[in-house]
């Protein structure tokens, strides 16, 4: 009797974790970019404001880091996913959020050559509802490809862009900065 105890004690413990959920979504621990480029989740969380629960953020990385500045530099693929919880965040409250990360985590002189690239960012978006789910990936050779509720909106080109847009939640003023450590807490 001992003995299937023991075993049964150890099966418990070969078997495979269950997968990541948040929020009753499943966040997947690695997943495959178009072109084949295995991506790690580096972490995921909730952006909440006041007291709503906005999105799910989760950050997929070629080469996962602990630190924002390493995500920020490294020039791998890259996978920003936003399920939205909320039932309908507006086009405009987007893009306002959009447009207060950029200018709170660049210099002036950084954004001027940016912001032919930030209206045509802002310009793909529409309002975001509940269960939709927005994809914001780098690939070093094209871009930031956009992907709202299964629809690609288009690519931005330079990493450059792609730096400015991670530090909305990496940078020195992040949107949450729980968030911002949840979407580094994985790569410890």
């Amino acid at each position: 009797m001992r003995n299937v105890f023991l075993v049964c004690f150890c099966l418990l413990f070969a078997l495979p974790a269950a997968a990541l959920e948040i929020a009753g979504v499943p966040v997947p621990e690695s997943i495959k970019t178009d072109n084949g480029v295995a991506l790690s989740l580096n972490g995921a969380g909730i952006r909440s404001k006041f007291v709503f629960d906005i999105y799910i953020a989760q950050l997929y990385l070629e080469h996962p880091a602990a630190e924002a500045k390493e995500v920020i530099a490294t020039d791998g693929h890259k996978r920003m996913v936003m399920h939205f919880l909320y039932d309908k965040v507006e086009k405009e409250k987007l893009t306002d959020g959009w447009n207060e990360g950029f200018s709170g985590n660049n210099s002036p002189e950084q954004l001027k050559g940016l912001q032919e690239r930030i209206d045509q960012f802002n310009a793909m978006f529409i309002d975001a509802k509940k269960g939709e789910v927005i994809i914001l990936e780098y690939a070093p050779t094209s871009g930031t490809k956009v992907n709202i509720a299964g629809v690609e909106k288009g690519m931005i080109p330079g990493k450059d862009f792609n730096d400015a847009m991670l530090s909305i939640w990496l940078g020195e003023k992040p949107v949450s900065k729980d968030l911002k450590a949840k979407l580094l807490g994985s790569a410890k």
